[in-house]
């Protein structure tokens, strides 16, 4: 063992950490382990979660530095150290509140550093929690320091640590004082960081809004409200609009619907000059009737017995296109857009059933 000059009492509370060991590896699984589980089961979407031991060279630096500040090894509250990292400044409370359900938390030496508004304070703004592990988390009696000792937890944003990162290895590690210019230019990029940090979360908070007011729009029905993109089309589609029209095309050759994506006709949409919503709803209620005429002429003496979710919006745009007079050159752009060139050969098909209904003007 590496003899590190400490004194009596310092080389006792190195010694103690000598022996606990396995203790700390216990701590270290038991906590990570749960942290995991709480992100993961509370749909929460992190950096990382990082952890570690401090090393026995680490804590014997400190205890030269500071060992008088300590009676015992369980003073040190961060021989096992624990970092979440979150794309955005509100989860750090989502996960705070997810820590003090899972942990003991110390509050008296706990702190929040977020609310220390100095100048250079930015990398350092992190919520920082002195926990202990419950009995009702790991309760071992072969183990009872597993619950005794205590680790620390920090939370902080991804930009958040990018600048600690970055200030600690430039401001410190060097061993030399850094010039006041450089200072300050570390300083005006903390303000760029924690601006940007802000915006992030303010942005993603407006699109959620954004979101949550079309899905309402769509929900009530107010389509013409709504511009057609590819959010508010995913919300229409969870209305399931084109169910009745396939299901009553499966029900020609009682067949089996096989439910494959439409995502790829909003581009056709767009072709079709559909702004909103209420220009799609309108092409699905004034189309259906020829839609399902259209299909039924297609599978007519076919003994399919599996059919494409998509046919029906196939056939509704296939109906409008040549309602609105644009004939096979329009069918062959729409099959163009959704399969890429050379099918000429679906369109003049298509085109040649729909003569048989008289669909073409």
């Amino acid at each position: 063992m590496e003899d590190y000059g400490l004194d009596l009492h310092c080389q006792m509370i190195l010694d103690e950490y000598r022996e606990n060991q396995e203790t700390f590896a216990i701590m270290r699984k038991v906590v990570t382990d749960e942290l995991n589980r709480c992100v993961s089961d509370n749909g929460l979407y992190v950096n990382a979660i990082e952890s570690r031991v401090k090393s026995e060279k680490s804590l014997a630096g400190k205890l030269e530095l500071k060992g008088y500040k300590y009676m015992f090894l369980s003073d040190l509250t961060d021989i096992l150290g624990c970092r979440v990292i979150t794309f955005y400044t509100d989860e750090v409370d989502k996960v705070a509140t997810l820590i003090e359900q899972s942990f003991s938390v110390d509050w008296s030496e706990s702190v929040d550093k977020r609310k220390m508004y100095e100048l250079n304070s930015f990398g350092y703004m992190s919520l920082h929690y002195i926990c202990r592990i419950p009995k009702s988390l790991y309760d071992d009696p072969a183990h009872p320091a597993v619950n005794e000792y205590r680790f620390e937890i920090q939370m902080r944003t991804a930009l958040q640590h990018v600048w600690a990162t970055m200030y600690h290895d430039t401001g410190y590690k060097s061993g030399v004082e850094v010039p006041y210019e450089h200072l300050r230019n570390l300083t005006r990029l903390a303000g760029m960081l924690e601006l940007a940090d802000e915006q992030f979360s303010r942005i993603r908070t407006e699109i959620n809004d954004y979101r949550r007011r079309v899905q309402g729009l769509v929900a009530s029905g107010n389509f013409d409200e709504v511009s057609l993109n590819g959010d508010t089309y995913r919300s229409y589609l969870s209305l399931e609009p084109f169910r009745k029209l396939i299901e009553k095309i499966a029900a020609i050759n009682q067949a089996e619907i096989y439910h494959d994506a439409l995502g790829p006709y909003l581009e056709v949409f767009s072709n079709l000059g559909f702004k909103t919503l209420g220009d799609l709803d309108r092409m699905r209620s004034e189309c259906f009737d020829d839609a399902y005429l259209l299909a039924a002429h297609q599978l007519g003496g076919t003994d399919l017995d599996i059919i494409a979710a998509s046919m029906a919006l196939q056939n509704l745009c296939a109906v409008y296109i040549l309602k609105q007079g644009d004939g096979q050159r329009g069918l062959e752009k729409m099959f163009d857009t959704l399969g890429g060139t050379g099918n000429a050969n679906r369109a003049s098909v298509l085109y040649s059933h729909a003569q048989h209904i008289n669909l073409v003007q």
